[in-house]
């Protein structure tokens, strides 16, 4: 009898261990797993995730260095200016703030694209016209004191017929940030080499409305085929159109995608010891 009662008690002490190792271990498991936690643990491999996580950015320059911009002519002898903001034919009424010179300035990775751009179109028998390129801020600022001067209505029946100045600012026309403001935006059109004439393209440049679309249903065929002649040329080198205006595009990958530049449009802001 007390034979078989040591043998239970042994066996009962042996349970008891192993409840305690049980108990133990799960203790350890429950306190690794939490520590993990706390440690932030990966499940999956460092590298995939400092792939995903990487930030490229471009360095910022300061607004008022022009050191990355150039004189489009300098790149491209053969473009035809027509600067619209330096002239009184636009959409204000007066030369705009900003533009000293009758010149277009752009960055030089934008000048590049653009030549080759140029060098498509001439051996099919066109030329490129800018309207515009770089737009100090200072030009933009003066397109929104002009939009809230609601009585000044001076060019509405050529830019802006069918809108109030209101419908302008309201549906993005005019906005207090530009990308030519960037310096590697264009706003151009083509001209037939050999009558000299701007090709048709069935609206004019800077109209605030559908017809300025780049895919406008209410345009002639033949029009509608010159707007993507432009269209295609300058998206194959690089360049993104908007759909709302036929004539703008940006460089798609331009060098100052953060920087709004302030300096002037002016031969000296390039070449100072001039």
């Amino acid at each position: 009898m007390f034979a078989l009662s040591n043998l239970q008690g042994m066996a009962f002490r042996k349970q008891s261990r192993i409840k305690i190792l049980i108990l133990l271990f799960t203790t350890i498991c429950i306190i690794t797993s939490f520590s993990s936690c706390k440690k932030g643990t990966r499940t999956t491999p460092p590298t995939a995730n400092l792939k995903q996580e990487k930030v490229v950015s471009k360095p910022s320059v300061p607004e008022a260095d022009a050191s990355g911009f150039c004189i489009l002519t300098d790149s491209i002898p053969d473009v035809i200016l027509e600067i619209r903001y330096f002239s009184t034919y636009n959409f204000v009424g007066k030369r705009v703030d900003g533009y000293e010179e009758p010149i277009a300035l752009i960055t030089k990775e934008a000048a590049s694209a653009l030549r080759k751009v140029n060098n498509e179109l001439k051996r099919k028998g066109y030329r490129l016209k800018i309207y515009d390129t770089y737009r100090p801020q200072c030009a933009v600022d003066h397109f929104m004191r002009w939009a809230k001067v609601f009585d000044d209505t001076l060019t509405k029946s050529i830019f802006y017929p069918d809108l109030t100045k209101k419908q302008i600012f309201d549906r993005g026309f005019v906005a207090t940030k530009s990308s030519h403001t960037r310096g590697s935006t264009v706003d151009l059109t083509l001209v037939d080499a050999q009558s000299g004439k701007e090709v048709d393209m069935g609206g004019v440049f800077d109209y605030f409305g559908q017809s300025s679309h780049t895919d406008f249903a209410g345009v002639t065929a033949q029009q509608h085929s010159n707007r993507m002649l432009l269209h295609d040329a300058m998206v194959r080198h690089g360049f993104e159109p908007i759909k709302g205006e036929w004539w703008h595009f940006t460089l798609s990958n331009e060098p100052y995608p953060d920087t709004y530049f302030t300096f002037a449009v002016k031969r000296s802001a390039i070449h100072p010891n001039q």
